[in-house]
């Protein structure tokens, strides 16, 4: 493992409520940013096409050659796919100790082949979350591996390989993606039932509000599906995928997938949609774990890497 030591129905509110702010670890606080109205990107537009009779159709898959553990989330930069997840150490016959853990971030080759890790979090603190690329930098977070906990937010320089630790919150934050049109950050909570925002200054530095961490957040009243990972998709939208396991009668569970679009200006999902594809190794949903979208032509074009430990990147066009 490459270590490298820290640099430095859908219903969302994230705008946090205007009130007195510190500044970030240097510089002066900033005025929150006004969301601006913007057209939706080709891409949203596409997926927001789409419905449950469009047909989905597996176009190539990559067989990742080593343990992946538990993947959280992916963006694919060029010709590399870069990716999240935890690992956790069980004993034979004994049960899970939260506080035991290692966070990684993968980069990996075409041909599903490890060419960096990088570890992530520190202490207890090591959970990934889902990840989004804003064209310099890797966002993520990493947390404790409960709810209601703890969470260190970094950014990484994938072209200097550098990690930098960039602010700490009170919560669990289970995804973390930058807004450049707003030059904001947008979170997640554990099972995504907490939304926060975060205003970064030119410098980039986190202007940080006063208040509780809770008490700053927005609640997700709906609960369609719990995202696992989240993408920046252009036009103040972010792109959410994930799942909601149900329990039935007899005991039995089942998991249903699925994506929504939730439009930043409006605070509210302007597109949901289940996904109905499965892994064909495992039976999975597919969105159990991280994706990432992306536009050819008319065509979109999505990655799903559903399965922990032996894994395959699936790629679908629809």
């Amino acid at each position: 493992m490459q270590t490298l030591a820290p640099g430095g129905a859908l219903c969302l509110s994230s705008v946090l409520p205007v009130g007195v702010a510190q500044a970030g670890r240097i510089g002066e606080a900033v005025e929150p940013a006004m969301i601006v109205a913007v057209e939706p990107s080709p891409l949203s537009k596409k997926l927001r096409s789409l419905n449950r009779a469009s047909v989905w159709k597996l176009m190539d898959q990559v067989k990742v050659q080593f343990k992946t553990f538990h993947c959280q989330g992916m963006v694919k930069i060029g010709d590399f796919f870069w990716v999240s997840s935890v690992e956790i150490e069980i004993p034979t016959g004994g049960a899970f100790d939260w506080r035991k853990g290692k966070g990684h971030l993968f980069k990996i080759d075409g041909k599903g082949a490890l060419v960096a890790d990088i570890a992530i979090g520190e202490g207890t603190v090591y959970h990934p979350s889902g990840i989004d690329f804003d064209g310099t930098h890797i966002w993520i977070a990493a947390a404790e591996y409960r709810p209601d906990s703890q969470a260190i937010i970094y950014r990484f320089d994938p072209a200097a390989m550098k990690l930098e630790e960039m602010f700490r919150w009170q919560d669990h934050i289970g995804g973390i993606l930058r807004n450049p049109l707003t030059n904001t950050l947008h979170g997640i909570s554990w099972g995504s039932r907490r939304f926060y925002q975060w205003q970064l200054d030119k410098s980039g530095n986190v202007r940080i509000p006063s208040g509780t961490p809770k008490g700053l957040s927005r609640l997700n009243s709906c609960y369609y599906i719990d995202y696992q990972d989240n993408q920046y998709i252009g036009g103040n939208e972010i792109l959410y995928t994930g799942l909601s396991v149900y329990k039935k009668p007899d005991g039995s569970r089942m998991a249903i997938g699925g994506m929504e679009i939730v439009d930043m200006e409006k605070q509210l999902p302007v597109h949901q949609q289940p996904v109905e594809l499965w892994s064909p190794a495992s039976g999975a949903s597919i969105t159990q774990n991280p994706s990432w979208f992306e536009l050819r032509g008319d065509t979109v074009r999505a990655h799903f890497m559903p399965d922990d430990n032996d894994s395959t990147i699936y790629i679908y066009e629809v």
